[in-house]
C-alpha cells in the first residue's frame, strides 16, 4: 500500500492527537483541524482516569484497555511524563452491602483475568495511601495500583507540539464544511469554514461528540448515544489527595497542585431533569467535602456539561470504513484510556493497510447499513 500524502485529523482531543502524533512519526504529512484549541473540549472536561477495571463488558474490550495502559507507560518514556502522567493507582469503595458485594465480585473477576487488585481496609488506606479520607476503618477498599490519571490538555499539547515540530500543520479555530470524494468514491478534499480547501488522501474522524456530523459529510450514518456528563473543578490551597478515587456518589481526582476534578453518575442523572447547573455543582462539591474534609475551604472554579462521544453500542468505532475509501474513524468515550493504543494501531493501519486483530470487535463497518447486526 502506498503511504498517504496528506492526512487530515478532524478533532484534536486525546484520540486525534494520538493518531496525528503517530502518523507524524511515520513521516506522514498531518493537518490537525479543530473548532477550538487542542485538548480544550471534552478531553479537558473528562475525569481522565486510565483504567480497565470499569471495562469488563467484554473480554476483548478489557484487553484493549489493558493494552492501552501499557501503551501509556511507553508513551511517557517517549515524550516525558511531566506534567501530564500520574500513575499513582486508583481507589474504590461502596457504602451499602449490595454495591460492596458487586465491587468485590468485580475485583475477583479482574484478579482472575490477571489484573492487579488489592483489597484493603479503610484504616489501611488512611494509614498508607490517603490520610485525608473519611472512609470507615473496616470498609473494604479496592486498590488498583496500575491505574492512573492524566492531565488531558497537557498531554494533547505535548503530542501536537511534537507532531508540529516534525512537520505537521494545524488549522485551529475552524470547522470542516465539506469532505469531497472523487468519481471512485475516495476522499479527495476537505473544505474548511475559513474558505480554504485541502487536497487530502485520508480523513480521520476523531471529532468526539461531533463525530456523527462529520460522518454525515461522507454520507455515512454513525449512531451515537446521548449521555451527557457534568464535571466540576474546585480549587484549594493544597490538594490533600494523591490519586483518583471513586467514593460513594462522587469520583474525585487531583488536577494539579491546586485543583481537583469531581464527577458523579448520580449527578449526571439529574442533567435532563431541569436541575440548575449551579445545583449540580453544589451537589458534587458537598459530596466531595463529605469524603475529604480538607476540601472545606475549597471553591468551585468551573463546571461543564459535555456530551460523551459514545457510539451506539457503547464500544469504540475505530478503523477504515470500506464504503468510503480514505475515511477512518477514531470515536470512543474511553478516549482518555484508549488514546495511545488506538493512535498507534490506527496510524499503522493507515500507513500499511494492515488491520490489527486487536480492533476486530470495534470496526466501524458493524454500523453499516448492509450489516444485519447494526
Amino acid at each position: 500500500m502506498e503511504r498517504p500524502g496528506c492526512v487530515v485529523v478532524i478533532g484534536v482531543g486525546v484520540l486525534g492527537a494520538c493518531v496525528g502524533w503517530n502518523l507524524a512519526r511515520y513521516g506522514v504529512k498531518v493537518v490537525f483541524v479543530d473548532a477550538g484549541r487542542p485538548g480544550e473540549g471534552v478531553t479537558d472536561w473528562s475525569f481522565s482516569w486510565v483504567n480497565a477495571s470499569a471495562k469488563t463488558a467484554s473480554r476483548s474490550y478489557f484487553d484493549l484497555n489493558v493494552a492501552s495502559m501499557a501503551a501509556y507507560r511507553e508513551l511517557a518514556g517517549l515524550i516525558g511524563p511531566d506534567p501530564w502522567w500520574h500513575p499513582d493507582g486508583h481507589l474504590r469503595w461502596a457504602d451499602d452491602p449490595a454495591a460492596e458485594a458487586s465491587l468485590l465480585e468485580t475485583a475477583g473477576l479482574l484478579a482472575g483475568w490477571g489484573y492487579r487488585v488489592e483489597v484493603r481496609t479503610g484504616a489501611e488506606v488512611r494509614r498508607h495511601l490517603e490520610p485525608a479520607l473519611t472512609v470507615s476503618d473496616e470498609v473494604p477498599v479496592v486498590f488498583f495500583p496500575d491505574e492512573a490519571w492524566v492531565h488531558g490538555r497537557h498531554l494533547v499539547g505535548r503530542l501536537v507540539g511534537q507532531a508540529v515540530a516534525s512537520g505537521a500543520e494545524h488549522r485551529f479555530g475552524t470547522t470542516v464544511h465539506d469532505v469531497g470524494t472523487g468519481a471512485d468514491g475516495r476522499v479527495r478534499t476537505v473544505a474548511l469554514s475559513d474558505g480554504s480547501r485541502l487536497d487530502v488522501d485520508v480523513v480521520v474522524n476523531a471529532a468526539g461528540p461531533g463525530a456523527a456530523h462529520v460522518a454525515g459529510l461522507v454520507a455515512r450514518h454513525l449512531p451515537m448515544r446521548r449521555e451527557p456528563g457534568v464535571v466540576t473543578r474546585i480549587s484549594c490551597a493544597q490538594v490533600p489527595i494523591r490519586r483518583a478515587m471513586h467514593a460513594p456518589r462522587v469520583a474525585i481526582r487531583p488536577d494539579g497542585d491546586a485543583s481537583v476534578v469531581l464527577h458523579s453518575r448520580e449527578v449526571d442523572a439529574l442533567i435532563d431533569t431541569g436541575e440548575d447547573p449551579a445545583a449540580l455543582e453544589r451537589l458534587l462539591h458537598e459530596s466531595a467535602r463529605h469524603v475529604v474534609p480538607g476540601f472545606e475551604d475549597s471553591r468551585v472554579v468551573g463546571t461543564r456539561v459535555v456530551d460523551r462521544p459514545i457510539p451506539g453500542d457503547g464500544f469504540p468505532s475505530v478503523g477504515a470504513v470500506p464504503s468510503v475509501p480514505g475515511y477512518y474513524e477514531a470515536v470512543s468515550h474511553s478516549g482518555i484510556t484508549l488514546g495511545p493504543v488506538i493512535g498507534r494501531l490506527l496510524a499503522s493501519e493507515i500507513v500499511s493497510g494492515r488491520r490489527d486483530e486487536t480492533l476486530a470487535d470495534f470496526r466501524p463497518e458493524r454500523f453499516s447499513h448492509d450489516n444485519p447486526a447494526s
